[in-house]
């Protein structure tokens, strides 16, 4: 007889259960410098670099989540931000911090679950991460953003379109609970999951840059709103 559930964080646990990525699926995705997967490249986001560039995000202190190896978070830290990336690969976190010494950069990687994270932040980034939690994870996703944005600081991140990740309802995951390659959103479904936070920008990422960039991606900013 297993009896495991007594509040709400244990229901999530469960229901983590019926999904198989894990920290050690990751671990063998990034074991392999060499691959060809187009976000191996040391290149930042190109709705980073336009954030910056037109002053919708000024540097503070940043959460990189999921940072995989690094280079979004090597970014900011060129660009004047106290950088932490956290991810659930130690082989993401090892390259990373690989490139940060290659770079002479100074940021805080580790090798850990965002939802535990503890600080408070000006800019949590994240670079398709979101579009690999299985739905009831979005609650965890959301505390995080409660708890850990600082009032008027930043939620940017790029997921997947419904032409790229998948476009199944949230509960046919759980009749057969196979993410795909990832979930599919629209940018009314941000609007609605991030209703909290106001919304400065949803688009499609620019595969025409010098910099990461593929159109099968939402890049989306939101600001906390001064009084939360």
């Amino acid at each position: 007889m297993d009896r495991r559930i007594r509040c709400v964080e244990d229901v999530l646990s469960v229901l983590d259960g019926l999904f198989t990525i894990d920290a050690a699926w990751w671990d063998r995705f990034y074991a392999d410098r060499s691959r060809p997967v187009p976000f191996f490249a040391a290149e930042p986001d190109e709705s980073l670099v336009s954030y910056l560039e037109r002053g919708l995000v000024t540097p503070g202190r940043a959460l990189d989540v999921g940072c995989g190896a690094g280079r979004n978070a090597l970014y900011l830290a060129a660009e004047g931000f106290t950088v932490e990336g956290v991810d659930l690969s130690s082989e993401a976190i090892a390259w990373a911090e690989d490139r940060a010494r290659e770079a002479g950069a100074t940021v805080d990687f580790r090798c850990q679950n965002a939802f535990s994270v503890t600080g408070t932040y000006d800019l949590i980034y994240d670079s398709g991460c979101f579009h690999h939690l299985p739905p009831h994870r979005r609650i965890s996703y959301l505390q995080l953003l409660d708890r850990a944005l600082a009032p008027g600081g930043h939620l940017a991140l790029t997921c997947f379109t419904t032409e790229e990740g998948s476009s199944r309802p949230d509960a046919d995951f759980y009749r057969n609970p196979v993410l795909g390659g990832g979930v599919g959103y629209e940018p009314d479904d941000l609007r609605w999951i991030f209703a909290d936070l106001a919304e400065v920008e949803i688009r499609r990422m620019r595969a025409d840059t010098p910099h990461f960039g593929v159109d099968f991606l939402w890049t989306a900013l939101f600001r906390k709103r001064p009084e939360a």
